[in-house]
């Protein structure tokens, strides 16, 4: 896997950044680094990898499009002062400026995203396209400005140049008293990080047919977090899209990502006093092209075959990231995505009386006065009421109340105090209650909050005749009240 930092990284980093400055952005990134570290450390990294595919597709579509906001200005050759940081006020700024796009930009662009299209795939192997565009680019922005003076942008006339040394060791100022500011957008660097880096790891896990350790991920990403920015670096993750090339290359093991590193430093000492007449409008169409591939844009398309709950999640992932920011739409998305699965595990439980049914195959009919309810899937805090309203349509309390676990798979605490109002109402009014066949974690709950303890061991039946045996012993005895 390669790491680094990646596109939706960058549009992150620049929001903190712009807000807190750069010295509090290094310590971001050293923050969301430790949490990184402290999820591996408590396992969590098995948790994260269970993030529903339309919240993931949702906020990378998002991404998508606002990396395409932000590279109108420099596609068009526009020069807009102060322009906000907001997609919607963004785009409109543009569109409000669009008569003053620069034609000999606007040009080039399009003849680098046409390169790009057409480079061939032979030669995309030894030279990828991204980088054949930018050379033939940076070579016609310096002859066109000097011989035409076409007034193209480059990162020197923008920017001022790439440093071509590597930064000295720095540690950077702390302020404490705005560390609880800073949590947040701390959060959110190690949410997505972890989000990406995973993701990333699953990608090339089906790409090699390998399988890699969530934790052991985390934490190599947490200590390169904590170390980066002590050298000048911004948060990285493992990124998607190189990784992806790396595989396809032949890369196998880790030995590929040393050399990526290597070569990296390698043009960043040579090759750097170059990149100042790199134009900017090159650098836009190729990021506009990764946008483009980085989106899953097939999905829209389809959004009208998914379950309604996955469209939304999908749809308010989206929105979310496109109109206020990726924070917002992880947090939301969620919270959305958590609440739609309780919906959906709760309607699959279901508790149902069985009117003649009540015996097994050649079992006996249930006694005169014995109720039985089948609880069927999870009986959860989504679905605990479903018991009292199942008795309800019963119209009468039974004397005895027979209760079948064997379909029950798990219970929870809302469930465990179901259960227990239950039995206290039965008890005030002389009636009873009795449990047959709970499954492994429903009896272990049952026994480890002394439930079981309460109704007694005589009234846990292995079967349903058991039960009704049971059943006619209490209703021969006196009632007991309380």
């Amino acid at each position: 896997m390669i790491g680094g930092p990646t596109a939706a990284f960058i549009v992150i980093l620049a929001g903190i950044g712009q807000k807190y400055g750069a010295a509090n952005l290094a310590i971001c990134t050293m923050m969301a680094g430790a949490l990184l570290v402290l999820m591996g450390m408590a396992r969590l990294g098995g948790i994260i990898k269970f993030i529903p595919y339309p919240l993931t597709m949702g906020f990378t579509c998002g991404i998508a499009v606002t990396i395409f906001g932000t590279q109108l200005k420099d596609f068009l050759g526009l020069e807009i002062m102060g322009a906000p940081a907001e997609f919607i006020p963004k785009l409109a700024t543009t569109l409000y400026h669009l008569p003053q796009a620069h034609l000999p930009t606007v040009m080039l662009a399009l003849a680098s995203i046409l390169l790009i299209a057409c480079w061939p795939k032979k030669l995309a192997r030894w030279l990828p396209d991204s980088i054949a565009v930018l050379i033939l680019a940076t070579a016609a922005t310096m002859c066109l400005n000097q011989s035409q003076g076409w007034g193209l942008k480059t990162i020197g006339s923008m920017f001022g140049g790439i440093p071509s040394s590597l930064p000295a060791f720095s540690l950077p100022r702390v302020d404490w008293s705005q560390l609880k500011e800073l949590l947040h957008p701390a959060l959110t660097i190690a949410l997505l990080a972890a989000i990406e880096s995973l993701l990333c790891a699953v990608v090339a896990d089906g790409m090699i047919d390998d399988r890699h350790d969530s934790n052991q991920e985390l934490m190599a990403q947490g200590i390169a977090n904590i170390v980066t920015p002590l050298f000048g670096g911004i948060a990285a993750t493992g990124a998607i899209v190189r990784t992806a090339t790396n595989v396809r290359t032949g890369a196998r093991t880790p030995v590929a990502g040393i050399i990526h590193a290597l070569t990296l430093l390698a043009i960043l000492l040579i090759a750097a006093p170059l990149a100042k007449h790199i134009p900017m409008a090159a650098l836009s169409a190729v990021l506009l092209v990764v946008a483009y591939n980085m989106g899953e844009w097939r999905l829209f398309s389809h959004l009208r075959r998914w379950p309604r709950s996955d469209m939304a999640v999908f749809l308010t992932a989206f929105g979310f990231t496109v109109v206020v920011d990726l924070t917002w739409a992880v947090i939301v998305g969620l919270l959305l995505a958590g609440a739609l699965f309780i919906r959906r595990i709760a309607a699959t439980t279901q508790i149902t009386g069985e009117g003649a049914d009540y015996a097994e195959k050649g079992g006996a009919p249930a006694p005169e006065g014995v109720v039985v309810f089948r609880i069927f899937g999870a009986f959860f805090f989504g679905a605990a009421d479903k018991l009292e309203m199942a008795l309800e349509s019963a119209q009468r309390e039974p004397e005895v109340l027979v209760l079948q676990l064997r379909e029950a798979l798990v219970m929870d605490a809302t469930g465990l105090t179901a259960l227990e109002a239950l039995h206290a109402r039965l008890y005030r009014n002389g009636k009873h209650l009795i449990l047959y066949g709970p499954h492994t974690q429903p009896l272990f709950a049952l026994q480890k909050s002394g439930f079981i303890d309460r109704i007694g061991m005589e009234n846990l039946c292995g079967n349903l005749d058991e039960s009704f045996t049971r059943a006619r012993v209490l209703m021969q005895a006196r009632p007991v009240r309380a």
